[in-house]
């Protein structure tokens, strides 16, 4: 998120009650100048943390610098449980109201009895205890992380045209996810194709949320940063932490060899 384009967003809609702020891709938003935008305005900050566990933002962890924190477990993520997600905050009042929602709002009562209406968010136990297990090897799989783009960087970095996702001063990323992004000769779609001929899995970066069909009829307040790097060469690479030094060098050939030296 940019805090130039947020300020000019409060500056059209003042009203606001509530900003959502994304750390993609592994990479910390800048959070000291969003939290000094959104205390001035009086908003309830809410950080989308889904790709960013295990990242840090001057020492401390994102998603806890918000009223709220929101964490996937979804299967493609650094920690999985196959699905749901994690809420975290440090107000116990509302965690426990959401606790409350996400188990029905059943009310203290021997019977069956509800209030309010209620939800059935809840994580069984053993899916749980999958997650928690895991916890215990976050640091492991940030290092692969680390690792797999590294690799990349090394052995990509050099092609014509071929640009890293950049790291800013104030973060330790996860690097959740390796991308690039193509400013010459070879597309976007070369590279799926190329890659898909080899039964190699790869995809575009997303699709600004702007763009979607749903939010056609809504303004949008940006930099047009999100929106070049969709349409105009966005990659994202193989980076399961279960990959080997094979696995990442087949694509690397697959791609160097197939498009820049064929």
């Amino acid at each position: 998120m940019s805090p130039k384009a947020l300020e000019e967003a409060f500056e059209k809609y003042p009203e606001v009650k509530a900003v959502v702020v994304v750390h993609l891709y592994g990479l910390s938003a800048d959070m000291d100048k969003i939290m000094e935008i959104c205390k001035k305005h009086n908003v309830a900050v809410i950080e989308d943390a889904a790709e960013s566990l295990g990242t840090y933002y001057k020492g401390k962890h994102t998603g806890t610098f918000g009223d709220y924190g929101i964490f996937s477990f979804n299967g493609n993520k650094i920690i999985t449980t196959s699905g749901g997600g994690m809420l975290v905050s440090n107000n116990e009042e509302r965690i426990a109201k959401a606790r409350f929602w996400a188990t029905q709002s059943r009310d203290q009562a021997r019977h069956y009895q509800h209030s309010e209406l209620g939800f059935n968010y809840r994580m069984s136990n053993v899916v749980a205890g999958i997650g928690r297990g895991q916890l215990k090897v976050l640091d492991q799989r940030v290092a692969k992380k680390n690792y797999i783009l590294e690799f990349y960087k090394r052995e990509l970095g050099g092609l014509e045209g071929v640009e890293f996702m950049p790291s800013n001063e104030w973060d330790e990323p996860n690097y959740w996810l390796s991308s690039i992004t193509l400013t010459g000769k070879v597309r976007p779609i070369d590279v799926f194709n190329a890659l898909e001929t080899e039964n190699i899995e790869s995809r575009p970066v997303w699709k600004p949320m702007h763009l979607q069909p749903f939010f056609d009829k809504y303004d949008f307040v940006g930099e047009g940063i999100s929106e070049k790097l969709f349409e105009n060469g966005g990659v994202c690479l193989p980076s399961d932490t279960k990959m080997t030094d094979e696995d990442l060098e087949r694509v690397v050939e697959t791609i160097k060899g197939g498009l820049w030296f064929k």
